[in-house]
């Protein structure tokens, strides 16, 4: 095996796969989406002269014998220029008047002209924009009511692990899982999209069907084709070493290994492998730490690929003490960023996550180490 650096670990899995198509989502179920085309106006915003104010659309300096009462975004009569709020007038005999003491209207006044946002074919919301609920908003009030973003590609995540338990307080010999309430966000944070969580036992043929999605399983509700239908990546946990009861590396004997081990440090025993006109696969480690440290590096490239999007670029910190190198390994420390500052969290284990949890990114550790406030990159966590 011949581990490959960090860095070329992460360029390969950029380029490992192709960004599948984009695709048209409804407005009210585009929240959290990337567009992948601009979002432009439809129509002049507002597409119509509205009233900013509760009152009286007028024309001409008063007293006036013609107005037309209008309300907060009522339409403006093209032979009106201004309107007086009802705060402002009087109304004696048939006739209006400004009220004493108020100031009397100018032409446009509390008038909202059309075309004061946005002119039909202006672009609202530019491609690459993560969609938060504003954007939705702006891209309903220019009439739109599809959008084109970037897939979300589908994930297989399949745990192994004969000793983990599900529920309860494991006895000893025993772990809880921590997997399948992590993995699925995680997965999700980065741009995937969980079609279906298996889990399964350390035996190779059990893995290897799970891998090339075991056909004969029953359809569920989790994926449009089912359980066992096409998906974009494949995910697994545990089981990549290379001793006799790990199951990964048999299970992918036919597969095409792109990486095969990094020089990482938790994570060093990460595979990423392209099944024979199968899915991709990302093999994570089964310690917590090394597996999460590991679907950073490598899972946020490969699904930001798969996407068509950029990743999330690396952010420039500075480090507040020495940090101790690993050799020819990249480490990976947990760390909070404060200011520019990043601060390593305690319990860095590669069994641990909660050093994780206290964490907003990962610190890139070169092989000889970091100064004190030497200069380094992180990778942002996205959840």
């Amino acid at each position: 095996m011949i581990r490959r650096s960090w860095e070329s670990a992460r360029a390969v899995a950029a380029a490992a796969g192709s960004p599948l198509p984009a695709e048209a989502v409804p407005l009210d179920r585009a929240a959290g989406r990337v567009l992948a085309d601009d979002v432009r106006a439809q129509d002049d915003v507002p597409h119509y002269a509205s009233s900013a104010m509760d009152g009286w659309a007028v024309r001409g300096d008063g007293p006036w014998t013609a107005w037309s009462d209008i309300v907060t975004g009522g339409l403006v009569p093209e032979d009106a220029d201004r309107v007086l709020p009802h705060e402002d007038g009087v109304l004696r005999g048939g006739v209006l008047a400004v009220r004493d003491g108020a100031a009397a209207p100018v032409p446009g006044r509390h008038v909202r002209p059309a075309g004061e946002e946005a002119r039909a074919g202006d672009v609202l919301v530019a491609r690459g924009t993560r969609l938060g609920p504003v954007h939705a908003a702006v891209a309903a009030s220019a009439g739109v009511d599809v959008v084109t973003v970037h897939a979300r590609p589908a994930v297989r995540l399949v745990l192994t692990g004969d000793e983990v338990d599900l529920t309860g307080r494991p006895r000893p010999g025993r772990v809880r899982d921590s997997f399948g309430p992590m993995l699925p966000a995680a997965v999700t944070a980065l741009g995937g999209r969980v079609a279906e969580v298996l889990r399964v036992a350390d035996v190779v043929d059990a893995v290897a069907d799970a891998l090339d999605g075991a056909p004969d399983r029953p359809a569920g509700p989790d994926h449009p084709d089912g359980p066992g239908g096409p998906v974009d990546l494949v995910v697994t946990t545990g089981g990549t070493g290379g001793s006799p009861v790990d199951p990964i590396r048999p299970a992918l004997a036919a597969a095409e290994l792109l990486v095969d081990g990094v020089a990482m440090r938790p994570g060093a025993p990460t595979m990423l492998a392209r099944l024979p006109g199968g899915p991709l696969v990302l093999a994570l480690p089964g310690n917590p730490l090394a597996a999460m440290a590991a679907l950073v590096t490598l899972g946020g490239p490969l699904i930001a690929g798969l996407a068509g999007i950029p990743a999330i670029p690396n952010a420039a910190v500075r480090v507040n003490a020495p940090i101790e190198g690993r050799g020819g390994r990249t480490r990976l420390v947990a760390a909070r960023v404060v200011e520019g500052v990043a601060v390593p969290t305690g319990h860095q284990g590669a069994g641990m996550l909660r050093g994780l949890a206290e964490a907003d990114a990962f610190l890139i550790v070169p092989g000889d180490g970091l100064a004190a406030g030497a200069a380094a990159a992180a990778v942002l966590l996205p959840w």
